[in-house]
């Protein structure tokens, strides 16, 4: 028999230590073994084997083993622990999610979620040919940068080829389930059953059918979302995340990761290329990868963009200009995409007589009116019938300011009944198997319009879409966050890509700031003078890439406990440059406060802040307060 080092795979900091187990010879480091922890039984993870027992200790033995995994990931989730201030208990179970009992054998879920391939183009442009090779021979983390159109997946599938012929494996990430099943579909057209998906949106089962495929080797190649990139692929040889500006690589909940980070690190470890594609990349990305540019659209030019401004159109949502190209498009036919950053009927319901709006009870925010005459809170899921008078007042003057897809999408339907219509946001996008049915019938439309939220923007490739259209682009820029106008320029910029692919395409972006420093850059396409420009406004003001912010978020139910465990732990950060606590926006019923560190040791700062919260445990749970850790948070701040 021999000793290990185990992690139980239990939540709590203040049991955040591995504790030694008698193990038989043949257990190694990544077994997920049964072991008895206090009271109960738990699961836990060999991270590392011991030459004796601790002195004075009794040690027990592992009640069994469970399963496996690669020493390359326990290596992965304990970095990723302490690089995010989370406990290495949670990292773990990452890597080592608990498997539901097999109750029957159902086909892959890629059968039902995949779009259509294309067919392998003849030859390579000079430019792709170049990444390609410069990807194969090794090296990186690449930035592959390109305008929509220009070919970056072509070089993915070309690469992933390579690999697969070296007997290596890939792993391709995407920021939203909505890409997954174009994705896949291109990808399954060129490697067939080698593919293999993973996503929020399988079910348990599904989900350890396809990590079974992947551990066993049945299936080499993996596409799915951020959590894919813990895929247990054995000889990884690429890593690739494709749209890698988007903020949804940022997991909200502890740990909260960057997807984008943990890829270049598990490329890192394991010997791998890691690859992050964009055609507009993040600032960060800009400034410290190494550059692999494709160049323009492969085979037709970007559309020309238009700016429509509503300080001088009396419609809203819907602007004579982009009334006379739904006209044009309802009478000859064609495709739009068109963007609208709401959901629902209505933003808000709000009193014409004494101002208020009527908002979450659980929730600092207003709920926002759906179609169904509910109002629905996005934060917590809480629903209430609109009320016919105001809840405040009484009185019967409600108004419903602004507009969301739900209304724009009634709107457009009685205005124009020749064009089919397609809404996709997150109240359509919950079913993957229904959000792949909803995309082939766009694709197979010869008169219709595909409406939603951000999703539409994010590297949607149809045919035969004419028009793109920005229904309002201020709501980003309104946002009080440093990334809101790099988040508004990325989102006019790709949306602006999903048009003129193969025909003529035109792109309108409705807006009430027309001079702004991101719509302007974005109707011209011009990507790096607007990266340029930011790169210098982050380095002036110490933002990433220049500086990294570290936040410790506390809730409790009441909001004096979260700031007294702020200001306490103030003084453990030493001489760090530290911002409030400061209270944040009630979530669910829990008053929330922050405490903000500026720092260019990010991951130092990080592990001080798990350390001192692990202390602080006992305290916290009398006082019913939690706190999580977030590095270079992608919220608001």
């Amino acid at each position: 028999m021999s000793y290990a080092s185990v992690y139980p795979l239990v939540t709590a900091r203040a049991v955040a230590r591995p504790f030694t187990y008698e193990v038989p010879d043949d257990v190694g480091v990544g077994a997920i073994v049964s072991i008895s922890f206090g009271r109960r039984r738990a699961r836990g993870i060999v991270v590392e084997l011991e030459a004796s027992a601790p002195p004075g200790i009794a040690v027990a033995p592992i009640d069994g083993v469970a399963g496996r995994i690669a020493p390359a990931l326990v290596e992965l989730a304990l970095w990723l622990a302490d690089y995010y201030g989370s406990t290495p208990a949670r990292a773990l179970a990452l890597v080592a999610p608990e498997q539901p009992a097999r109750r029957k054998v159902q086909a892959p879920p890629a059968d039902r979620q995949a779009l259509g391939g294309e067919d392998e183009p003849v030859e390579l442009t000079p430019e792709q040919r170049l990444a390609v090779d410069r990807i194969v021979a090794g090296g990186g983390p690449y930035l592959l940068f390109g305008a929509t159109g220009s070919g970056k997946t072509e070089v993915y599938l070309q690469a992933c080829a390579a690999m697969l012929g070296r007997g290596r494996g890939a792993i391709i990430l995407v920021p939203e389930i909505a890409l997954a099943p174009q994705t896949v579909g291109r990808v399954r057209a060129r490697f067939g059953d080698n593919v293999a998906i993973l996503h929020s949106g399988l079910t348990e089962a599904e989900r350890r059918d396809e990590r079974e495929r992947i551990a066993n080797g049945e299936a080499r190649i993996v596409v799915g979302a951020r959590s894919a990139v813990f895929a247990p692929v054995a000889n990884l040889g690429l890593v690739v995340v494709d749209e890698e500006h988007d903020q949804s690589y940022k997991q909200e909940s502890d740990p909260r990761y960057d997807a984008r980070t943990v890829a270049a690190k598990r490329a890192a470890l394991e010997g791998a290329v890691a690859v992050f594609g964009s055609a507009t990349p993040r600032p960060e990305s800009w400034a410290s990868l190494e550059r692999l540019e494709l160049g323009g659209r492969v085979g037709a030019r970007l559309p020309a963009v238009s700016i429509v401004d509503l300080r001088r159109e009396a419609g809203y949502p819907l602007s004579a200009p982009l009334l006379a190209e739904l006209r044009r498009l309802e009478l000859d036919g064609g495709k739009a995409i068109l963007l609208l950053n709401r959901r629902g009927v209505a933003p808000a319901l709000h009193c014409r007589a004494c101002g208020a709006t009527v908002r979450c009870p659980n929730c600092d925010v207003a709920l926002v009116l759906h179609s169904s005459g509910e109002l629905r809170c996005h934060h917590c899921g809480h629903d209430e019938p609109a009320p016919t008078v105001c809840p405040a007042c009484g009185s019967a003057d409600l108004a419903r300011l602004g507009a969301g897809t739900q209304k724009l999408e009634r709107e457009l339907a009685r205005d124009f009944p020749a064009l089919e219509l397609f809404r996709l946001d997150a109240d359509t996008a919950g079913k993957p198997e229904e959000l792949t049915a909803t995309l082939r019938r766009f694709a197979a439309a010869e008169r219709a319009v595909l409406l939603g939220t951000q999703m539409v923007a994010k590297g949607h490739h149809f045919g035969g879409v004419e028009l793109a259209a920005v229904v309002d682009a201020d709501t980003a820029l309104a946002l009080p966050d440093f990334r809101a106008e790099e988040r508004t320029f990325q989102l006019l910029t790709q949306l602006a890509g999903r048009s003129g692919r193969n025909a003529p395409g035109r792109v309108l972006v409705q807006t009430f700031q027309p001079d702004a420093r991101p719509v302007a850059y974005a109707a011209r396409h011009d990507v790096v003078r607007f990266l340029d420009e930011e790169l210098t406004r982050r380095r002036d003001l110490g933002y990433p890439p220049y500086g990294h912010i570290v936040s410790v978020v506390a809730a409790a139910r009441e909001l004096a406990p979260a700031l007294t465990l702020l200001d306490e732990l103030r003084p453990g950060f030493g001489d760090t440059t530290l911002l409030g606590p400061a209270p944040l926006l009630r979530i669910r019923g829990r008053h929330r406060a922050q405490l903000v560190a500026k720092t260019e040791r990010p991951r130092a700062v990080a592990a001080q802040a798990a350390r001192l919260l692990a202390a602080a445990a006992p305290a916290m749970r009398k006082a019913g307060v939690t706190a999580v850790v977030d590095v270079d948070p992608q919220g608001t701040l």
